[in-house]
């Protein structure tokens, strides 16, 4: 890391051994660290004795401070000569706001690098067995939000219909029936696989599986309280949904 820089970093899905050594370096390294909600206990625990961390949290429709308040944080701090830390849960690509962070370095003269991490769609995938595409299945592979800065966000519900459509919903639990909706809308099947993750790769990860016909009430029923992603069109592997089982049944 540099003074007066900032280096974006993601810090994956939670589990601290899915950092990348070029993130755990720039945590050792930094003065200052400001991470999201997201960022696990774990990771923000090998921080360098040196740095200051401060937390820049969002929730979806909940508190969070404001991404002008970052935005300033950031300028701010590397005006000071500060090796600036901006960690991000999984990969600061993927709906972590990183352009306009990016934006406000660039219109400050400040200089910055990217470091990125694994994101939770991929941590989830492996936690049920599955593969995100498969020949014969599907070509291609969505990742959605489940909501945007109006409301829920809305999609390309006709092509998300179609037998065989595999997505990856971030931030989808209070979109759930809304997405249920508008996939039942545009003619999918209700019987089409859903999977939930929650937690995925940290010790208290736990899988849902469950319908689109189902989706709303099973989620409700399972009482999930941490980050989640959701599968449409993905279910768990045999195997893997034994494994899961059996670690619920030890909790």
């Amino acid at each position: 890391m540099v003074a007066g820089q900032v280096c974006f970093a993601g810090s994956g899905p939670g589990d601290a051994e899915l950092l990348t050594l070029k993130a755990l370096r720039a945590l050792q390294a930094a003065d200052v660290i400001l991470h999201d909600r997201l960022v696990s206990a774990e990771i923000l625990e090998l921080a360098g004795p040196q740095a200051v961390l401060e937390d820049a949290g969002k929730e979806g429709f909940g508190v969070q401070v404001s991404q002008a308040d970052i935005n300033a944080r950031l300028v701010e701090l590397a005006k000071q000569g500060k090796k600036v830390l901006r960690l991000k849960g999984g990969d600061p690509a993927i709906f972590a706001r990183l352009d306009e962070e990016l934006t406000a370095c660039e219109e400050a003269g400040i200089a910055y690098t990217i470091i990125p991490g694994i994101t939770a769609a991929s941590a989830a995938v492996a936690a049920i067995g599955q593969s995100l595409t498969q020949r014969g299945r599907n070509t291609s592979v969505r990742f959605l939000t489940g909501h945007a800065m109006t409301g829920f966000a809305d999609h390309d519900w006709a092509a998300l219909a179609r037998p065989g459509e595999v997505a990856a919903v971030y931030m989808g639990k209070k979109s759930a029936r809304f997405v249920q909706g508008r996939l039942i809308m545009h003619g999918a099947d209700r019987a089409t696989p859903v999977t939930i993750i929650e937690n995925a790769s940290r010790p208290d990860q736990r899988v849902l599986e469950t319908t689109l016909d189902r989706l709303p009430a099973d989620l409700d029923a399972a009482g999930f309280d941490g980050p989640a992603l959701t599968f449409l069109g993905l279910a768990p592997r045999q195997a893997a949904a034994a494994l899961n089982d059996l670690k619920t049944e030890l909790a």
